[in-house]
């Protein structure tokens, strides 16, 4: 059975939205994008390959499939790490309409019963089921207790605008750290297991104290 694990890039105020250009993502009249690009340094890279050097199959939302799909069919040298995995391995874009995947093979829109379908693909696929970006579905499956790992990449800059990870009305989840490293240009990658609800408690003194 494999691990569903998590990859999302976000700002110091927890804006996800289009960290790879200007074009990618500028749904809310967002002009920001690319925001990430400049702290893409030799360690950024040698984690995003320890990453796809994981994965048996991609699940993503349908916002992302679509910025990916314009992009990685592209890019057909079989040496790239990254897109001769997205190129090669099964993908599954959740999406409630209709969706055209002609363009990128080995894609199934998955459409039904998001528990029970994720659920599955966990037992079949052989490594990681990897989501990368896809906020709104990362939520859902975390609702759902469906995510192991969330590897979570903070960049040292605040945005004041764009769509964040974790908006007022997320489930309240704890997590467990599972490891971490910061790179040369600042980009701090933090791993974290799920570890389900969280517990509460207080730093005040007893009242007979």
């Amino acid at each position: 059975m494999g691990k569903l694990v998590s990859t999302v890039f976000v700002t110091l105020d927890g804006v996800y939205q289009a960290p790879g250009g200007p074009r990618e993502d500028p749904s809310g009249g967002f002009d920001q994008g690319g925001w990430s690009v400049p702290y893409g340094d030799d360690d950024f890279g040698r984690f995003v390959t320890e990453v796809f050097d994981r994965v048996g199959a991609f699940l993503l939302g349908r916002r992302t499939y679509e910025i990916f799909a314009s992009y990685w069919p592209k890019m057909t040298d079989p040496g790239d790490p990254v897109a001769g995995k997205l190129n090669g391995l099964p993908k599954y874009v959740v999406s409630s309409t209709g969706l055209d995947t002609s363009g990128w093979s080995r894609t199934t829109v998955l459409t039904a019963d998001l528990a029970k379908e994720v659920t599955a693909l966990k037992e079949r696929t052989e490594g990681e089921l990897q989501v990368h970006g896809s906020g709104a579905l990362v939520r859902s499956l975390l609702a759902l207790d469906l995510v192991d790992t969330l590897h979570l990449l903070t960049f040292p800059v605040v945005l004041g605008a764009g769509r964040r990870l974790f908006p007022e009305g997320a489930v309240p989840t704890a997590f467990r750290h599972a490891g971490g490293r910061v790179t040369a240009a600042g980009v701090s990658i933090q791993s974290y297991d799920f570890a389900g609800r969280p517990e509460y408690g207080s730093y005040e003194l007893p009242e007979n104290v």
